[in-house]
């Protein structure tokens, strides 16, 4: 058994990473290359099937040193191959060291890209909620599929075109599944995302109550609240943003 768990190993250390660890004896080079490629082209074509914007901005040279740098050095916590995208995002928040072909957003964008893949194919679906309801009259509590998110950068405006070189402003976003299952999502500010928040854990407050718990941490007019906060509730509704109850 320790010789078979040696050579398992020897097996594995090569195929992480073939251009420094040599090869296992005893093992024809044409057989290794099949399961080299194999592994390799299986783990890359997900990560970039997962994060197209982001493979965008890099040169092939460049992208394939970042995903074998993925495969050498993270330790994945799962065997499935839906959950890649997940590890990736994991290595580049816990474990990847920025170089200088990397952009200063690459852990938020990927994150963001990483949310499109993980809510179309999140368990679960929307409850039963009316959309043609007065939010304000009615118990209002976020979806859950919808998740309320602040970047540092404006990821959603992110492309070969458009690389921000350092943070602004934080953004505010709400990427959520529709009721038709399409995954949709919408740019916030600050007091609008602040409502969704109190929206998350909501049990028994109406629309017009959570406005009026914002409107006294704004420190503004109640009644001014009110009125486009009920006009927002309304948009979030119609989108399935909100369940209304």
């Amino acid at each position: 058994m320790a010789e078979l768990r040696g050579s398992q190993l020897a097996l594995a250390g090569y195929l992480r990473n073939p251009g420094s660890v040599p090869p296992p004896a005893g093992i024809e080079p044409r057989r290794l290359k099949i399961y080299q490629d194999l592994i390799y082209n299986n783990i890359e074509g997900f990560i970039s099937n997962g994060f197209p914007v982001l493979r965008s901005l890099y040169s092939d040279r460049d992208w394939h040193i970042l995903v074998r740098q993925f495969i050498d050095g993270h330790r994945c916590r799962t065997p499935y191959f839906l959950e890649i995208s997940q590890e990736f995002l994991r290595f580049l928040l816990e474990r990847h060291q920025p170089g200088p072909e990397d952009p200063p957003f690459i852990a938020e964008l990927a994150h963001y890209e990483w949310v499109e893949l993980a809510l179309s194919v999140a368990d679960g679906d929307l409850p039963p909620g009316s959309e043609e309801g007065d939010p304000l009259r009615v118990v209002v509590r976020l979806s859950p599929l919808a998740w309320v998110l602040a970047y540092r950068f404006p990821v959603h405006r992110i492309g070969a075109d458009f690389r921000p070189p350092e943070p602004g402003e934080p953004v505010y976003l709400v990427v959520y599944r529709d009721r038709e299952d399409v995954v949709r999502f919408m740019a916030l500010n600050a007091a609008s995302a602040r409502l969704l928040e109190l929206a998350r854990d909501n049990e028994t407050g109406t629309g017009a109550d959570l406005l009026q718990q914002l409107a006294a941490e704004l420190g503004m007019d109640r009644e001014a609240v009110l009125g486009f906060g009920g006009a927002q509730l309304a948009d979030f509704a119609s989108r399935a943003v909100i369940v209304l109850n």
